[in-house]
């Protein structure tokens, strides 16, 4: 080998390009991605990775701290890339993951992970992680097998967290846990068979060869009546003496410790804004002011004679307005779903290629949830997105809502949302199955009125739904403030609620108490709304008769889920091209 071949090889690893900052930037999205499937094995699942398929997340207080010590040692290895040098597209991610961790980190200060369980979710209602991934194979049901197994640890670590938030006094309030005491005894059953994880050994695939069954079947029974029923026996007791007695009397985030700190932040994460309390209040009485003139005009046109309550009250009684079975009605949903369907293209040019169905909410949670939700599908294509429909006393859910609620819930609102984001192109994991709450409800809330251009509001009382929809969303900015920071009581708020909206007792006293164990989540549909709202009355004005309806909705969609001000700078960018005719 010649001398100068010798020197080139020793001084080839300095040749080494290094990493471009867009580089830099994918192995740390790719990075975190890993990260969280590994911290969240339930979501990875979810997803539709079956690598920790046969794993739980840790709860414990080692694990915590360490994710949060990566969650900070992530941000800084954002913060250190130089974003001027990265493309539009990846200077657009590099802001959201930003914004992403950023509100992440300051959130940690509130423990909130302290309180891990409320009415409307937590371990009491584990088991319907089965409705999105039921086991089909020998290998899946071997990998549930082993999630049962370890299931008393998971529960001990809850209830550890539970009680670390007893005294760090984190709670919830108690008027809304009072509900969860039922949902965790009806788990803490006695006997393998009475138990709803019982089901899926019960009724296993035909494809399962009998060998299998039988063997899976006294496994599932063993972690069954082991793990899993004892650990829900321990818990059910300490709820019922120690965690439900220590609840917070008061409703109000600001009474938390941090209180008015802590909703300030939640106010702003749930909106993508620095709004203060006091000025979505304001919003919010505005809007229910405009929407109210709406619906006396209704009121004339359908010439029912009384006030507004009183046609509030007409609404929620005739039995006209109501199915008489929870068959009935899903048939209902599934047939305004057909409705709908056909008439996309007159307000989109872009459909989706992932399909969505519709199923009920599953009975166990049904009596204390809300009305209908939306799941997303898996990124792997393997499952569809479902829209959720709450099937429980079917006499107080009234047609006159079902076609805007599917509208939100469905399509075009959060299956077009998901389901696009999936087939973003060349997109990190994080930004095609974001969901940033303001942009995502703000998208669904703004798809019901979508129903006047797509010819679905013929019928006033449809009309009238959909007033009723975007009142609830008003009253939610009113009630939520009022509640969490300017001192309403629970039973207050239920009577503002009532009085501005049709909604039913039942339906209006499940969404109060949602807010409750919620602070400020609600209030990111309306905002989120409006910003959309405003931006198309902004790009109906610059672009006149260039404007297109399709093309304006396409272009909001095509961000995929990012902040309220992100988005507006997209569609700036999106008008001034439109202007110079691109």
């Amino acid at each position: 080998m010649s001398r100068l071949l010798v020197l080139l090889c020793l001084i080839a690893p300095v040749l080494v390009q290094a990493e471009t900052p867009t580089e830099v930037l994918k192995r740390l999205f790719a990075d975190e991605w890993e990260r969280g499937l590994r911290e969240d094995p339930l979501s990875a699942s979810y997803y539709g990775d079956k690598r920790f398929a046969d794993q739980l997340p840790d709860l414990s207080p080692d694990a915590i701290a360490a994710s949060q010590a990566v969650d900070r040692a992530a941000l800084a290895r954002l913060e250190a890339i130089d974003a001027s040098e990265l493309s539009d597209a990846d200077r657009l991610n590099h802001e959201v993951f930003g914004w992403q961790l950023r509100q992440q980190i300051a959130g940690q200060r509130f423990r909130r992970h302290l309180a891990p369980i409320n009415q409307r979710g937590g371990i009491q209602t584990f088991v319907n992680i089965l409705e999105q991934i039921p086991p089909r194979t020998v290998q899946d049901y071997e990998n549930w097998i082993a999630r049962l197994r370890a299931f008393d640890t998971y529960a001990a670590q809850t209830q550890a967290l539970m009680a670390e938030g007893i005294r760090e006094k984190v709670t919830p309030p108690r008027v809304v846990m009072q509900r969860v005491s039922g949902q965790l005894k009806a788990q803490a059953v006695h006997k393998v068979e009475d138990s709803s994880f019982w089901k899926v050994f019960a009724g296993m695939p035909e494809s399962i060869p009998e060998a299998d069954r039988q063997r899976l079947r006294a496994a599932g029974r063993q972690a069954i009546a082991e793990s899993v029923l004892p650990a829900y026996r321990r818990l059910s007791s300490f709820f019922d003496e120690q965690y439900l007695p220590a609840c917070s009397e008061s409703i109000a985030a600001t009474d938390q410790p941090q209180g008015e700190d802590y909703y300030a932040w939640v106010a702003g994460f749930f909106t993508t804004t620095e709004l203060s309390p006091d000025a979505i209040h304001a919003i919010g009485l505005k809007e229910v002011a405009r929407i109210r003139a709406e619906m006396e005009q209704v009121k004339q046109e359908v010439k029912f004679e009384g006030d507004l309550g009183a046609f509030f009250e007409h609404l929620r009684s005739d039995p006209k307005f109501y199915y008489e079975s929870p068959e009935a009605l899903l048939e209902g949903y599934r047939a305004i779903s057909k409705r709908i369907d056909p008439e996309l293209v007159k307000v989109f040019r872009k459909l989706p290629r992932m399909p969505y169905g519709v199923r009920p909410i599953p009975d166990n949670i049904a009596p204390d949830t809300t009305t209908a939700y939306y799941q997303p599908g898996a990124t792997d294509g393997s499952r569809a997105g479902f829209y959720y429909v709450n099937l429980y006393k079917p006499e107080v859910r009234p047609k006159w809502e079902m076609m805007a609620l599917s509208l939100h819930e469905a399509v075009p609102g959060h299956h077009f949302q998901f389901a696009l984001g999936l087939e973003l192109p060349e997109q990190p994991m994080f930004r095609k199955v974001a969901y940033i709450v303001a942009y995502g409800e703000g998208w669904a809330l703004y798809a019901e009125r979508l129903g006047y251009e797509m010819g679905l509001y013929g019928d006033p009382y449809d009309r009238m739904g959909q007033l009723a929809y975007d009142m609830w969303r008003a009253v939610r900015l009113v009630v939520d403030t009022g509640m969490h920071a300017k001192g309403w009581s629970r039973q207050q708020a239920i009577d503002y609620f009532l009085a501005n909206a049709p909604k039913t007792r039942q339906d209006v006293i499940n969404e109060i108490d949602r807010y409750i164990a919620w602070p400020g989540q609600a209030l990111a549909y309306k905002i989120g709304q409006l910003r959309i709202s405003e931006l198309r009355a902004r790009a109906e004005k610059a672009l006149g008769e260039k404007f297109d309806l399709r093309d304006f909705n396409d272009a909001v969609l095509a961000t995929g889920s990012v902040p309220l001000a992100v988005l507006e700078q997209h569609m700036e960018r999106w008008i001034a091209r439109q202007q110079g005719g691109e």
